[in-house]
């Protein structure tokens, strides 16, 4: 029996040591997930593997490599800091945490009260984790031991707050610099976190300010980085950020809902006031496409916050309201509509048929979903917001709330 034990062990420990969450919504960076017996319900009283408390705030959401789970936050100390911490997946236990940036009280400047200091999620790559916090810093730690491996600071008059995850791609860590006088895209020496460019994204808009998350694409054999801005959607060359391709869509800004990608097209929200989803074909892109290469644009219920995701030939999303929907992948059409009557600003996860989502009130949903409806399978209680996407793997679901990092799955033997 107490073979049988420490074989079990062995499993987990090598199962969580296996697994990799690296960067804002999942493996793939498109909120969809293979994954096995992950809990419907998320009872404390049930399935709680742990619950740790996570001091300050952040909204970002928690990443994985290596059986360690990294998350940012705020923490107003002394000083105000932003860090960064690492927890062990199996116990929940800090293993280090690192304060990385004090940002004065006019940098930080006047967020939105749906926002925090620590709204951009991490990014895991070959051991070193990358962690951003928009317009007061960047910095470059060790996975294992949360050593300082570089900074980089070059502020920029934000609005409303930071939002936008980094990208790596060919050793340029990228990310978006969308404040309120300039819209800029930045690139950085992965390994020395130098400004190795950076671009305007030469877009005449009244609101330039935008949160979002770039998207790595394969065109032609070549690595493309898909970025948004107000009134505009790009892709970039990621040596030197020259912009191949764009998409006008006027006067959209605050963008915040990542992109999705497939079967040679990119699927994007436009952002406030009314967004519209647009399907962009991305064969043969280059230069000005907006009427060559947009296949079809939704307008019904479309998100300004949480990102979206696609599986098959639909295209599931919900709005800031609550209003859940389903669209046609080829045409764009509504194929139905229903609601959580919650608030959501948590991006969509899809496991298999079954769609998690969270909501500002402190709820978790878990939806049956297909081409012809949803169906309500969980509903599960918090206590206090979800802005957070969860990280999602065999038997198990990790979600950050306002002030608790929570694991559930089934619980080890005694």
């Amino acid at each position: 029996m107490k073979v049988s034990f420490l074989l079990l062990g062995a499993v987990l420990v090598g199962s969580l040591a296996a697994t990799e969450w690296p960067e804002f919504r999942g493996p793939k960076a498109q909120g969809v997930v293979t994954a096995k017996d992950v809990p419907l319900a998320m009872d404390p009283a049930k399935n709680l593997v742990w619950k740790a408390p996570i001091p300050g705030k952040g909204w970002s959401s928690p990443v994985m490599s290596a059986g360690l789970i990294v998350v940012t936050t705020s923490v107003k100390a002394e000083k105000l800091e932003l860090r960064a911490m690492a927890l062990n997946a199996g116990t929940g236990k800090v293993v280090w945490e690192k304060a990385l940036f004090e940002p004065s009280a006019e940098e930080a400047g006047s967020i939105h009260s749906k926002n925090s200091l620590a709204s951009s999620s991490p990014l895991i790559v070959d051991g070193v984790v990358y962690a951003h916090f928009g317009h007061m810093g960047t910095a470059a730690l060790s996975l294992q031991s949360g050593e300082v491996k570089w900074r980089f600071h070059d502020t920029y008059a934000a609005m409303h707050g930071n939002g936008g995850s980094p990208v790596l791609v060919d050793g340029v860590l990228i990310f978006s610099a969308d404040g309120e006088d300039e819209a800029l895209l930045r690139g950085l020496d992965a390994k020395t976190g130098k400004l190795k460019w950076e671009v305007d994204r030469k877009k005449e808009v009244r609101r330039k300010f935008s949160f979002g998350t770039p998207l790595i694409v394969e065109m032609d054999g070549e690595k493309v980085v898909v970025s948004q801005g107000s009134g505009m959607v790009g892709g970039y060359r990621p040596m030197d950020g020259k912009l191949l391709w764009w998409v006008d869509y006027g006067e959209g800004f605050s963008l915040v809902p990542r992109p999705v990608y497939d079967d040679g097209k990119v699927y994007v929200a436009t952002g406030f006031m009314k967004p519209n989803l647009l399907a962009i074909r991305l064969k043969g892109a280059k230069g000005d496409i907006t009427k060559s290469h947009v296949e079809w644009s939704a307008n019904k219920d479309v998100p300004k916050t949480p990102s979206f995701v696609l599986s098959g030939d639909e295209i599931y999303m919900a709005d800031d309201t609550g209003r859940l929907s389903c669209l046609d992948r080829k045409t764009g059409a509504r194929l139905w509509r229903d609601t959580y009557k919650r608030k959501i600003s948590a991006s969509l996860t899809l496991v298999g048929n079954k769609l998690y989502a969270f909501s500002e009130e402190g709820q978790g949903f878990v939806h049956q979903v297909s081409r012809e409806g949803a169906k309500e399978l969980a509903l599960s209680e918090f206590g206090e917001p979800v802005f957070a996407s969860p990280i999602v793997f065999d038997g198990t679901i990790i979600v950050r709330s306002e002030k608790v990092l929570w694991r559930f799955g089934k619980k080890k033997s005694p």
